[in-house]
């Protein structure tokens, strides 16, 4: 239909052209030169200073322009205004171009750009086939101008301080030798040369200040020397660094403390300002980089405000800087107070939250929460949360004989963050952009998978989480402690057991004791228009202190105070970037995962919540969950098979094209491909060792897929279907679609 469509816009867009009109298709620029080559990178910039729009053209038609002309009919219909508001654009008319205008601003770009004395010519270029025009712009470039030196120019008063520092900052510069003329480039030295003395004190300074002047007088081959200089009148107080004094800081600045008395207590020389004890100075202050006798420094400051925003307990962190001097000491200083205002959050919460909860093994259902929040626990920034949930989850677009299947889930959890590194040793020094946290969590767990078992958990952790920069970010567990109880099986589960000693031996690692750690470096801060990398690894480590201690049981198994315990280490990568492919919702998005863990020990397999599975609505979408592997294997019933389909190896990759529909529908073409393998043989599932032939044994699917996507809340709808069994060749199983649905992005 749509192929129609676009076949009569081809031949009827002319027709609705007003007789005085056409369309303006664009501008070409031909440059020569005798004197520059690789001149690319000028013509763009040219390109982009004269660029305007024009009406989108496939394949010599124009259907965004067919759709608007018929949309404005009298009475359009329905399906004409909807065509419209989908894919319609305003025509662009050549007559609204002032081909004198652009000429005049080409040559500005190009003495902009060191080219004076360039000339400009245009010719008009009319189809008479389509009533379309456009333009070729000629250019003739001159040799440029090249910087032969530059220096600071001082004035009489040269004997002041930042001339120096002026001086001192040249030696960064990217202005040098033989570079051409270019505007942009002295804009940006001003900049830098004003970033370089706020760092060091000069508080009052302004980019503004600076001047530059080029002379050409002593050469005859469009050289040219540069000079900097500070203009006359710039006010004396910007010609002196500042000095911080005093600082102030207000824990707990709000509307009725502003009015109270309050008590003024220093602490290592920062002066804390509270009506009544809210939070304790020696926790405030490792947390503050702006110190008194200090000259100042914008880069503390910024660091400062975005410490203390960290810690829970603030809503807002605002610095001020105050002058104390009223005359100048051109020979001298001058002096600032620095006043930190922080407006906290409340104190505690109670948040009551009924959610919808859809996992990636095709489980969803209902789910409520209880959560109470302190925010300042022990008056030191403390964050305590205490979360009772529980919720109902019946299996849905899983395979016919495990669809209907329900768990019940009951959950009390409570961690304590403390906005502080505790440590024996103080570290506080080796973290400039961030303060590490430390985080201690406890957890007890019930699951009740009807017609199969139950399963009883506890957990606790000790750990660290920090930031190294704006993108990278750290979490460490050194102690990282579970123990599972697995209990009322069903028959129909004991017998999967029994047939399978490999998964029974990785449901009985009672007690998981290790460590794990997460680094993440994260470009995207925005799933539907950021463009970036996204790259994790994923550490995990068990049983080896246990492995000093523990003893063999009469199987032969290790354990420890009579719990047999999982000996293993994990790791894992995952990779993907985002790439825009327009100033709108177009992204092309690539992912790779690879991930192994590797039993040790008298240890055969890793514990069953530390297995890798694929397929799903996050991985091999072409798949049901749990249905793709290990390596070739194929259950004849495919019942229960939900348990003996994961692996200790893992490798996955993933393409989607995400394009909008709507404003709030998107629309994915994706491909995907992958398995999960195991290291140790297991008789139950045969073929699933990895070998060196596991490339001939990936599992691959394509798709199409619809998001719901409202301010960040995204509903997902993925239809996929198989291209590849691991079992089989290259064969399009159009046949077997599977529907995935999921809330959020797959990656």
């Amino acid at each position: 239909m749509m192929i129609s469509i676009f076949a009569l816009s081809s031949c009827s867009v002319k027709k609705y052209l007003p007789e005085d009109k056409s369309l303006y298709t664009g501008a070409e620029l031909k440059l020569e030169s005798t004197h520059e080559k690789g001149l690319e990178k000028l013509e763009t910039k040219l390109k982009t200073a004269i660029s305007r729009n024009t009406n989108t053209k496939i394949l010599g038609m124009r259907p965004g322009l067919y759709f608007n002309y018929k949309a404005k009919r009298e009475n359009p219909g329905f399906i004409n205004k909807f065509l419209n508001k989908q894919f319609g654009e305003d025509p662009y008319y050549f007559e609204s171009i002032n081909v004198e205008a652009a000429e005049d601003i080409l040559k500005n770009r190009l003495r902009n750009s060191g080219y004076f004395g360039s000339s400009v010519t245009s010719i008009v270029q009319k189809d008479s086939s389509d009533r379309s025009t456009s333009v070729l712009y000629s250019i003739d470039l001159p040799k440029p101008y090249r910087l032969e030196s530059y220096q600071l120019e001082k004035t009489v008063a040269d004997t002041l301080r930042i001339y120096d520092e002026i001086q001192s900052s040249l030696q960064y510069s990217d202005l040098q030798e033989n570079k051409r003329f270019n505007l942009d480039l002295l804009k940006s030295e001003r900049e830098r040369i004003d970033h370089y003395l706020k760092k060091r004190g000069y508080y009052n300074f302004n980019s503004d200040f600076l001047i530059f002047e080029a002379d050409t007088n002593a050469y005859d081959t469009r050289n040219f020397d540069l000079y900097v200089r500070l203009k006359t009148q710039v006010p004396e107080k910007s010609l002196v660094p500042y000095i911080i004094d005093e600082v102030y800081i207000h824990p707990n600045r709000t509307l009725a403390d502003r009015e109270e008395e309050k008590d003024t207590l220093s602490f290592k020389g920062l002066n804390f300002i509270q009506a009544q004890p809210f939070f304790k100075p020696k926790r405030l202050y490792p947390y503050v980089q702006i110190n008194p006798g200090e000259t100042y420094n914008p880069k503390a400051s910024r660091f400062t405000s975005r410490r203390l925003s960290s810690i829970s307990t603030f809503k807002f962190v605002n610095i001020d800087y105050e002058e104390k001097d009223s005359v100048t000491d051109l020979k001298g200083k001058r002096h600032l107070k620095a006043d930190i205002y922080l407006s906290p959050l409340k104190k505690r919460s109670l948040r009551l939250e009924l959610q919808g909860v859809t996992k990636s093994n095709n489980f969803a259902g209902p789910n409520l929460s209880l959560v109470y929040s302190n925010r300042n626990t022990f008056r030191g920034g403390e964050l305590f949360r205490l979360s009772l949930n529980g919720g109902y989850e019946q299996q849905f677009f899983g395979k016919a004989d495990d669809q209907g299947l329900s768990s019940i889930q009951l959950g009390l959890n409570a961690s304590l963050l403390f906005p502080r590194l505790i440590f024996p040793i103080d570290l506080d020094a080796s973290f400039e952009y961030a303060v590490p946290k430390t985080k201690v969590s406890l957890g007890l767990d019930y699951l009740n998978r009807t017609q199969l078992y139950t399963l009883n958990s506890v957990s606790t952790s000790f750990g660290y989480l920090w930031e190294g920069n704006s993108y990278v970010t750290h979490q460490l567990k050194p102690i990282n402690l579970e123990y599972v109880k697995l209990g009322n099986t069903s028959n129909e589960f004991d017998e999967i057991l029994e047939n399978n000693p490999f998964l029974r031996r990785s449901f009985e690692q009672q007690f998981i004791a290790g460590l794990t750690y997460d680094f993440t470096y994260n470009e995207i801060k925005d799933q539907t228009t950021g463009e970036g990398i996204f790259f994790g690894f994923h550490y995990d480590m068990a049983g080896n202190l246990l492995n000093l201690v523990g003893s063999k049981n009469e199987e032969g198994q290790k354990e420890f105070l009579g719990l047999q315990y999982a000996h293993y280490v994990k790791a894992d990568l995952d990779i993907t970037y985002h790439l825009r492919l327009d100033e709108k919702r177009q992204k092309l998005v690539g992912r790779i995962f690879a991930g192994m863990g590797q039993p040790l020990g008298t240890t055969e397999s890793l514990p069953f919540v530390k297995q890798y599975f694929s397929g799903g609505p996050y991985s091999i979408r072409a798949f049901r969950i749990r249905s793709l592997g290990p390596g070739t294997f194929s259950p004849e019933d495919g019942s229960n098979s939900f348990f003996d389909q994961s692996g200790d190896i893992k490798l996955e990759a993933n393409l989607e094209y995400r394009f909008p529909i709507t404003e709030y529908l998107n629309g994915a073409v994706f491909a995907d491909a992958g398995n999960v393998w195991l290291i140790n043989e297991n008789e139950a599932t045969p073929g699933g060792k990895f070998t060196s032939n596991f490339i001939n044994e990936i599992g691959a699917g394509v798709g199409v897929g619809l998001r719901v996507d409202i301010q960040g809340f995204v509903i997902r709808f993925d239809l996929a279907a198989p291209i590849k069994k691991p079992s089989t060749s290259w064969n399009f199983d159009a046949a077997s679609p599977v529907l995935n649905f999921a809330i959020g992005y797959p990656f």
